[in-house]
């Protein structure tokens, strides 16, 4: 399907996109390529921009209660619930070039594009630059996507953060008005739609242009501490040790091993990472007395997360015992749960992409996105691009201009599709 009134695909303009992609990533801390971190002044430099740019392109904006900047394409009939589409422009440190903005970027070329091709949507576009989807200094990520569908509670909002300042104070300072949340300030989406890039290789290994999300994971941390006994580490025994060293290295190792094993049981997506540990009393003549670590696992299935998470205490003990240590602690930090991205949506984003002329392929993001909280209000999707080496949240991080055009230019024929059947037909 094409945009009424044109008989081949529509495109967005690439040297637009190159101008803005080039424009916010020159807005950054000096010397902390490409750093605009959410609730400073750089940042609101970066929204700033964003603001400019959404106007120029004849979107009225406005920042709701959760700090979100929305920039809206009205539609022609105001009772029709809105189409959303965007990303997020806060960066982790050193590693924001592309992570966030090229969905809000994309949206912005996608809309130019439908605008100068005369196209009048009867739905208003709706494109979002969500507050804080990177964790921020108060410890929460998806900040601005959390309040949109409701999910800040009061313990949230009086966090204590840099300089004692209170989170709903720092919402506040982002044009927010935290008085107004703790329900849905959208009830009235009837898609979303978000680009973003892949942050792993599988798409440029398999030289595939566009992914499209089958899921967003669900994510659980455990903090496991095993104690044995410290002692001198010429003096004690190789054989008449307590060393809460090894048993933290058995477990890490079976840790894994059982991750590998869950990964091809052929249940989606599934990873466990162990990137914090810690010795005690980390000496180098010491034999460690106590270690700690802290499991990141991630899974598409909740089935498969709950099965993991149940072995955990078995693997611990089974390390422990072998090196005559203990577990001391279990204690499950946090737990999110995985999100299935509208099957729909995904069909109708796979037919956009063959009348482009392009290759997809389905798969999973391990990643957390604000894509995850707008489902509970709309059905969602996600295109994933390319990132080159997968490698993101890091100053190497980088996608081509084209790939992410590619994917604008497969938005645009995506929004102008839900704008003519936003809902699928009743059975």
């Amino acid at each position: 399907m094409n945009i009424p009134g044109t008989n081949t695909p529509l495109k967005v303009d690439r040297e637009q996109l190159q101008r803005d992609l080039d424009a916010l990533a020159a807005l950054t801390e000096p010397g902390k390529p490409w750093t605009r971190r959410s609730f400073t002044p750089m940042f609101l430099k970066g929204r700033d921009y964003l603001a400019k740019r959404f106007a120029e392109e004849g979107l009225s904006t406005h920042i709701d209660a959760a700090g979100n900047l929305i920039g809206r394409w009205q539609g022609t009939d105001a009772s029709a619930p809105a189409l959303m589409t965007g990303s997020h422009s806060d960066t982790v440190p050193s590693g924001g070039r592309f992570d966030g903005i090229a969905g809000i970027l994309s949206g912005l070329v996608a809309i130019r594009a439908l605008r100068e091709a005369g196209y009048k949507p009867k739905h208003s576009i709706d494109l979002v630059d969500f507050l804080a989807e990177e964790p921020s200094e108060w410890g929460l990520s998806c900040i601005g996507s959390r309040g949109m569908v409701g999910a800040l509670t009061p313990d949230h909002l009086a966090m204590i953060g840099p300089d004692h300042e209170r989170f709903d104070t720092a919402i506040t300072r982002m044009g927010g008005d935290p008085a107004r949340l703790g329900g849905k300030l959208h009830s009235d989406v009837a898609a979303f739609v978000e680009i973003h890039i892949e942050q792993g290789p599988v798409l440029e290994a398999e030289a595939i242009p566009l992914g499209v999300v089958s899921g967003i994971a669900g994510i659980a941390r455990v903090r496991l501490r095993l104690e044995g006994e410290a002692g001198h580490a010429g003096t004690v025994p190789m054989n008449m040790r307590a060393d809460a060293g090894m048993a933290m290295s058995r477990l890490l190792l079976s840790l894994r091993d059982a991750a590998r094993v869950e990964a091809e049981k052929g249940r989606g997506h599934f990873t466990a990472t162990v990137g914090v540990i810690k010795f005690e009393p980390n000496g180098a003549n010491v034999v460690p007395g106590a270690a700690e670590a802290i499991v990141d696992i991630r899974a598409e299935n909740d089935a498969a997360m709950d099965d993991y998470l149940a072995a955990i205490d078995t693997l611990a003990q089974n390390a422990t015992t072998a090196e005559g240590c203990r577990v001391a602690a279990t204690e499950r930090l946090s737990r999110t749960f995985a999100v299935l991205c509208d099957q729909r949506l995904r069909g109708i984003i796979r037919e956009a992409a063959e009348v482009h002329g392009l290759a997809t392929r389905s798969l999973a993001s391990g990643a957390g996105h604000d894509a995850a909280f707008v489902a509970r209000i709309a059905p969602a999707a996600m295109i994933f691009v390319p990132s080159k080496g997968g490698i993101s949240h890091a100053p190497e991080e980088w996608t081509d201009t084209e790939a992410i055009a590619r994917a604008a230019d497969v938005l645009a024929l995506t929004l102008s599709t839900l704008d003519q059947k936003p809902r699928a037909p009743a059975a």
